[in-house]
């Protein structure tokens, strides 16, 4: 029962670090990446579609993504899904490479960076907090049904603690990460 408790608050809170991790990704540093461009939508024959599922998308240089779409009529929706994602980017069509420079960012947008960064960090502790209160509920539920003893529902609820606070630590280590990725020049 305890074990149980344990096992699905664990596999929550790691779930919790995981969704923090892909919103972190999305957050750019001024470098490029591939997986920048993951959440943008291009309409594709009527249906909306990520763009890394109709076209290829390849690392130019440092500060440069280029998009291949596989179509050739394609070109012009994926720039203008590009263009009209909450990015910020100005994609280049040359030919049928559609080339997406990453603008360098400016002192004051880092710093801004950096408070969306410490405010997703903020949401992933108090989601990770809300489940260990949860898992104690269930604990101190199992032990007023009598399924399980109070000493143990003592020790299980410590140990509750003990993972939420590796798992903050571990959000703090992301986060402190991503800050220093963001404020390098």
């Amino acid at each position: 029962m305890i074990a149980e408790i344990r096992k699905n608050a664990e596999h929550k809170m790691q779930k919790s670090l995981e969704a923090l991790k892909t919103d972190l990704l999305k957050i750019r540093t001024g470098r490029a990446h591939i997986g920048l461009l993951d959440h943008v939508q291009v309409d594709y024959y009527g249906s909306m579609m990520p763009v890394n599922q109709v076209a290829n998308i390849t690392l130019v240089d440092a500060r440069t993504l280029g998009v291949q779409p596989w179509e050739k009529n394609m070109v012009a929706k994926v720039e203008k899904a590009i263009r009209d994602s909450d990015l910020g980017l100005n994609p280049a069509t040359q030919g049928e490479l559609i080339r997406v420079p990453m603008p360098a960012l400016t002192e004051e947008r880092r710093r801004e960076m950096t408070k969306v960064v410490k405010n997703e960090g903020e949401g992933a502790k108090v989601a990770i907090r809300n489940l260990r209160r949860d898992a104690i509920t269930h604990l101190k539920d199992a032990l007023k049904k009598g399924e399980i003893p109070e000493d143990d529902e003592r020790r299980a609820q410590d140990d509750m603690q003990k993972l939420t606070d590796k798992y903050i630590a571990e959000v703090d280590k992301m986060l402190a990460h991503k800050e220093a990725e963001l404020m390098q020049v």
